[in-house]
């Protein structure tokens, strides 16, 4: 058996890997289009910013490693450029030659390319990706020859990553998102304070605007916005996206869907022996049911050890899950991640949801060093199955958001959370864990105990009931919603006759801080017949929902 692997890094090398140790007969060759095959790409921003200081640190594995431990025939810079399904070959660039290479099984693993969107400019030298250990060392030594000024082009991970490891060496770093808001597929209320700590750690944010052209220079390059900024820049990082590098495949007769290859749960193709995985390969999403690729390091490499057993042990071999998209990023002090569907996708796909909107701590409030985690959770309104999460804060915020998507992995419904046996102790967490807490809330909305609305809706809610801040007299008078009844929580019960008439036959709408001291108002005007719903996260999402307008709205 000869197994072509075309591709290293995540699913390629996982796949190699995997086929040696099912089979020690197997003739593994792998082509690596770069310089190296197994590489870190996660590690690079941090190799810009200077907190990983060796090159050598980046790669995983090297040609050389891999013949010694698992006697694979690894070719580096070569470009696999054809291919002939039924003559099972391969055709190959090599130095300026064209080789022919022989498969009996072929798995595809060419990953993604970068979107060069066009606009006059953009090939300038001083424009360049984050994605290979080269584009690291040759950004790295920009910043070692004296830069002082960059343009990140995309505020999604890649582009949050590099911004901050520019600022960390003392850069002046503006960054440009296209969309609404930093990290696109965050909710707009948690992108806000991502936005917020980039703008702490010295980064210039610019959201919601497009580059139109970037000026080569003979110093600098100038970046020239659609608002008509124009911004220079001795390095300008390209990071809007990446598309699968599929084309001489697809011209091939594999089926591709939008560029990304089409497989079924074995990631078999649609051509005999031809199978493939990793970030050109598209996927179902479990939840919406929309197809797209998921361009993460661990469904590829988890793909890749599927798809050798299918190759090698087929009787045995599990079908490859489809990845919910979970992913995590720090910013400066902040992190933020996320798993399952967003409120964009749920809406596209037509599923009825709740929100929750929840501020807990990390762990116990009475033990230093606590700090919020701002969680948000989507469920289904019919039956409260999970749907997505997602989680920003400063300590706490990886664990929470692991636990939430094993739940959604596992088909979990929002109640099955109370249960859950988590750790506790007053380092890290408490009795009732955050998760638990999303538990409780959930199945309150579900059943009835708990009504909510939202702060997207602040200016309908407005219109047409009694806003009623339960917070205290201090807080109120710091910042409140304009026309707002304030009855601290404590005095609810004996001025219900005051709320009442300032109703005036409208429902209450009650917010407070977070949503806690809201909840319990709430649970007293629902038992005295008010039509009551609570503001779900309370002013802390108000304020992360209104961003910059927020000092327009509130008084």
């Amino acid at each position: 058996m000869r197994l072509v692997v075309v591709g290293g890094v995540a699913g390629g090398m996982s796949a190699a890997a995997r086929a040696r140790r099912l089979d020690e007969t197997a003739e593994i060759v792998v082509l690596e289009r770069g310089e190296h095959v197994s590489f870190a790409n996660c590690g690079l921003p941090y190799f810009v910013g200077g907190e990983i200081t060796k090159e050598s640190s980046l790669l995983v594995q090297t040609p050389e490693s891999l013949t010694a431990q698992l006697n694979l025939d690894v070719r580096v810079r070569h470009d696999v450029v054809g291919l002939d399904a039924a003559a099972k070959t391969v055709t190959v660039a090599v130095a300026g030659e064209i080789q022919t290479i022989a498969y009996d099984a072929l798995v595809l693993s060419p990953g993604a390319a970068a979107i060069r969107p066009p606009i006059p400019g953009i090939d300038s030298a001083r424009v360049q990706t984050l994605r290979t250990v080269g584009d690291a060392v040759a950004m790295r030594d920009k910043v070692l020859d004296g830069a002082t000024r960059a343009v990140v082009l995309g505020a999604g991970f890649i582009g949050l990553e590099a911004a901050e490891a520019l600022a960390m060496r003392g850069i002046a770093t503006t960054l440009v998102e296209l969309a609404p808001h930093v990290l696109p597929p965050l909710e707009p209320e948690m992108a806000h304070m991502a936005a917020d700590e980039l703008r702490r750690l010295g980064i210039e944010v610019r959201e919601g605007v497009a580059a139109t052209e970037v000026i080569p220079g003979a110093t600098c390059d100038t970046v020239v916005l659609a608002d008509g900024t124009r911004l220079e820049a001795d390095i300008v990082v390209l990071s809007v996206g990446v598309r699968p590098d599929t084309k001489a495949f697809e011209a091939a007769g594999v089926t591709c869907e939008r560029g990304a290859i089409c497989v079924d749960e074995h990631g078999r193709t649609n051509l005999p022996d031809v199978y493939a995985v990793g970030d050109a390969v598209i996927s179902v999403d479990p939840i919406t049911g929309i197809r797209r690729p998921v361009a993460l390091a661990g469904p590829a490499n988890r793909a890749g050890r599927l798809v050798a057993d299918a190759i090698f042990r087929p009787e045995t071999a599990r079908p490859m899950p489809a990845p919910i998209g979970t992913a995590i990023v720090r910013i400066g002090d902040l992190t933020a991640a996320m798993t399952g569907a967003n409120r964009a996708s749920l809406d596209s796909a037509g599923i009825s949801y709740h929100t929750l909107h929840l501020h807990p701590n990390n762990h116990a409030g009475y033990f230093p060093g606590a700090a919020a985690i701002h969680l948000l959770v989507h469920f289904r309104a019919e039956d409260g199955l999970l749907l997505g999460a997602q989680a920003v804060g400063h300590k706490g915020v990886a664990k929470r958001i692991d636990v939430l998507a094993t739940a959604i992995r596992g088909g979990f419904e929002v109640s099955d959370l109370i249960d859950l046996d988590l750790a506790y102790a007053p380092p890290y967490g408490s009795a009732k864990d955050p998760v638990n807490m999303v538990g409780m809330a959930g199945e309150n909305v579900l059943n009835g105990t708990l009504k909510l609305w939202y702060a997207q809706d602040l200016e309908a809610v407005m219109a047409e009931h009694l806003v009623l801040d339960v917070r205290s007299h201090g807080e109120h008078a710091a910042e409140h919603v304009p026309g707002c009844l304030l009855v601290p929580h404590t005095q609810v019960r004996e001025r219900l006759g005051e709320i009442r008439t300032a109703a005036a036959g409208r429902p209450v709408a009650v917010m407070c801080a977070a949503g806690v001291r809201s909840y319990l108002a709430h649970r007293i005007l629902d038992q005295e017949g008010f039509d009551s719903s609570m503001l779900s996260g309370g002013m802390r999402t108000l304020k992360a929902t209104l961003g910059t307008k927020a000092s327009a709205v509130l008084v």
